[in-house]
């Protein structure tokens, strides 16, 4: 079973772990690459709280830290942050991780239906028993949606036309499977673009039935409420719509003033809350890109509450 290769793990350690006896919170645990290498240099009285919406990397990473009291495991998404502190006792968290990447397993992995290399359900959804699957999104939707859809969550420029071909197909047979669409966007795309469309419309088709964007805003929200003072929130992300939300949130919760700029007084009362310990997004060295292909988008941004 191939699993997810953690991503830029030295300086996420470096960054988040500010102390080796505090509480962290790892939003998604996969198959606890990153967790590893993070609990091996935490204290024995630290406690690590992580989730997942993958049941198969759930029960996987239960097996695998079965033997660590520091570890709490939830199968859910990390939009339930807040609860979870509730029910953990945790007022305030030294650290806040979250690895936004897809794992390799799922990407790889045939019967998880994230791969358009397989021919396998279109399913795309984190959890299987939340929401519904790529396939029933495409065959009910409005031609217009599945088109805004493909272009504001995969920026793919071709999505009118790409959403025309699936309606004018699903007419004709029910679309199911991952080599139904993959044929349908080859029809409409020069070879040489070919796997750089695909990967556009599966990643939008993804975040859409997953919500991804939406929870992403809501987990970062609470993540600055529930983080203590000099404390971290870090979060790694492989694709522009993320790390946009990221480096706007951030940006946002360091100003001290959001009044507009005729307004000679400020009149808004906001306070600063974090300090963007990472002016640019920290990017995987050459020798990581070269050893773990899959790293090369990867971008990496870091707050410090105040």
């Amino acid at each position: 079973m191939t699993h997810h290769i953690p991503v830029m793990q030295n300086e996420v350690n470096e960054f988040l772990l500010t102390d080796l006896t505090g509480t962290y919170f790892d939003g998604t645990l996969g198959f606890g690459g990153h967790a590893s290498k993070i609990l091996s240099l935490l204290d024995d009285k630290a406690k690590y709280i992580a989730t997942d919406k993958d049941i198969i990397a759930f029960e996987y990473c239960n097996k695998k830290f079965k033997d660590d009291k520091r570890i709490q495991t939830y199968n859910t998404g990390f939009t339930d942050l807040k609860n979870i502190a509730k029910l953990e006792d945790c007022d305030k968290l030294d650290g806040i991780f979250a690895d936004l990447g897809v794992s390799s397993f799922q990407l790889d992995n045939k019967d998880a239906g994230f791969t358009y290399r397989e021919d396998t359900i279109l399913d795309l959804r984190m959890n299987k028993s939340i929401g519904e699957p790529a396939y029933e999104f495409l065959n009910n939707a409005e031609q217009d949606e599945i088109a805004n859809v493909i272009y504001e969550f995969g920026e793919e420029r071709k999505s009118r036309r790409i959403a025309s071909i699936i309606v004018r197909n699903r007419s004709s047979e029910e679309i199911k499977t991952t080599t139904q669409l993959y044929k349908m966007i080859e029809t409409v795309t020069p070879t040489q673009n070919l796997n750089k469309t695909l990967s556009r419309v599966f990643q939008a088709l993804r975040i859409y039935v997953n919500n991804e964007l939406s929870e992403l805003k809501e987990f970062l929200a609470q993540s600055v409420k529930l983080i203590k003072k000099g404390g971290r929130i870090v979060i790694l992300s492989y694709h522009s719509l993320e790390d946009r939300i990221v480096k706007e949130f951030f940006k946002h919760e360091a100003l001290s003033c959001v009044c507009p700029t005729e307004i000679p007084v400020c009149v808004c009362d906001k306070e600063s809350t974090l300090k963007i310990l990472t002016r640019k997004p920290l990017i995987p060295t050459e020798t990581e890109v070269k050893s773990n292909p899959r790293s090369r988008s990867a971008k990496l941004r870091v707050a410090e509450k105040l």
